[in-house]
């Protein structure tokens, strides 16, 4: 086994890593799954508290996913949709999703990941403003600790540091707007709908001063998952919109996390009140079991597509295995499991019990805000829980939280000062004890270690 970690380090470059000190680390090695657990190489069991990444709604050990997979593999593993061509699988797909979306939606253009459909979005975009006619509506607005994907249009959109860095990005075209985390940036005594208004306000004032004849569209998580699980304040949604319908301006929803049961309804949209013109799936399509995602859109910006296609002869986009027909046949079924195992009713019977659990986590001392919505929470560390001062990034506090829950047997992930969650949809009420138990652990193991450095 220590030949296969080396070898990683020798011949594998890791997404999302520090390359320096994995070359002295190494990769932990998962080997198995079952249910919400998976299983090292050395034989020891963790539940996996984000899902693998955001995404493995049904576990690691759903056979109906990989009998279908089988099936279709040997029926047709492989055919495009370009020049006409389609599969049965994908065709279904489509149809079932359209019947799904949250809103009216016209079609589904299929791509492999969410940086791919969302990087698709603003070319659509671009597309459908030059077929109106208008060059110069072009400009997209996401937000300050917004995660949208890691392509160069997708990570301009994300508004992480992280991401931008030494990356030459942001491209032009993009900007961002404030950022609505009422616990960080609202004003003393400032109520949620105040903060909200004033998120709106200053997005129309950024939308004047750059000229609302130059902005095409907004992109907006339900709630900003690998932000940090920044859940939107009360009233904010139905004033962006506002803003938005008055300046004819796109709204993209992301629904890369939030899609298919995560906040409690089938899309974040319906649970926070968008109404997009766009959406954009991925993950828990297909349980992360096969690579794919979707762009629905409406049926004015089909239209849009429709008769610029026609101006050129052909619509100049697409991927080699978009619409795979493999991957198109495990998000059928996997779809199917949802409904069938009734998953959005399941996710509402555990959903209380998590977040009693998550306010548990509240009052620990190194707790800021614990926040969240449906299966999908984030604690935020703090030094001082009365001034919210954050610890400095330098001595990762939130990482070294992390690490102490794998000693506990919990896998999750540290995103700057946050510590995450995002169970598979089918963690029972048991497990959920188990996770935020050794949770409560790993925090408290993580204050002893951050005493234990000050009294050095």
């Amino acid at each position: 086994m220590q030949n296969l970690k080396q070898n990683d380090i020798n011949y594998h470059l890791h997404p999302y890593t520090n390359l320096s000190l994995h070359r002295e680390v190494g990769p932990m090695v998962i080997d198995r799954g079952e249910g919400i657990y998976v299983y090292d190489t050395e034989g020891k069991r963790y539940i996996e508290a984000l899902g693998g990444l955001f995404c493995a709604s049904l576990g690691f050990s759903e056979r109906r996913l990989a009998d279908a997979a089988d099936r279709q593999m040997r029926k047709l593993p492989f055919y495009h949709a370009f020049g006409h061509k389609s599969s049965e699988p994908s065709i279904l797909l489509a149809q079932k999703l359209i019947s799904l979306a949250p809103v009216p939606m016209s079609k589904v253009f299929f791509a492999n990941s969410g940086s791919e459909a969302n990087d698709t979005a603003v070319k659509l975009i671009w597309y459908y403003n030059n077929a109106l006619g208008r060059p110069n509506k072009k400009k997209i607005i996401s937000r300050m600790r917004a995660y949208h994907g890691v392509t160069i249009v997708s990570a301009s959109l994300t508004g992480l540091t992280n991401n931008h860095r030494d990356f030459d990005l942001p491209i032009d075209r993009i900007l961002h707007t404030d950022c609505p985390h009422h616990y960080r940036h609202a004003n003393p005594g400032e109520t949620e709908e105040q903060f909200a208004t004033r998120c709106a306000e200053s997005l129309e004032q950024l939308i004047l001063k750059e000229g609302a004849e130059t902005i095409a569209a907004f992109f907006a998580e339900p709630v900003m998952a690998s932000g940090g699980v920044i859940v939107p304040p009360a009233t904010y949604m139905e004033k962006i919109q506002a803003v938005l319908n008055r300046y004819d301006i796109l709204l993209v929803a992301d629904e890369v996390i939030c899609g298919f049961g995560r906040t409690g309804n089938l899309f974040g949209s319906e649970t926070y009140g968008m109404r997009p013109d766009m959406i954009v799936m991925a993950k828990q399509l297909s349980a992360g079991y096969l690579p794919i995602s979707a762009l629905m859109v409406n049926e004015t910006i089909y239209r849009g597509l429709v008769s610029e296609s026609e101006k050129i002869g052909t619509f100049g986009h697409g991927f080699t295995y978009s619409g795979h027909p493999v991957c198109a046949a495990v998000a059928l079924e996997t779809l199917r499991i949802y409904e069938e195992d009734g998953i959005l009713e399941h996710v509402r019977s555990v959903m209380p019990h998590f977040h009693e659990r998550l306010a548990e986590l509240s009052r620990h001392p190194l707790v800021g805000e614990a926040r969240g919505s449906g299966l999908l929470a984030a604690v935020e560390l703090v030094a001082n829980k009365e001034t919210k001062e954050p610890f400095p990034p330098a001595e990762g506090v939130a990482i070294h939280a992390g690490k102490c829950a794998l000693t506990y047997g919990v896998i999750t992930r540290a995103l700057g000062d946050t510590f995450n969650f995002c169970p598979p949809l089918i963690i029972t009420h048991d497990q959920i004890d188990a996770m935020f138990d050794a949770s409560k652990k790993a925090l408290d193991d993580t204050l002893a270690w951050r005493k234990s450095l000050a009294n050095r």
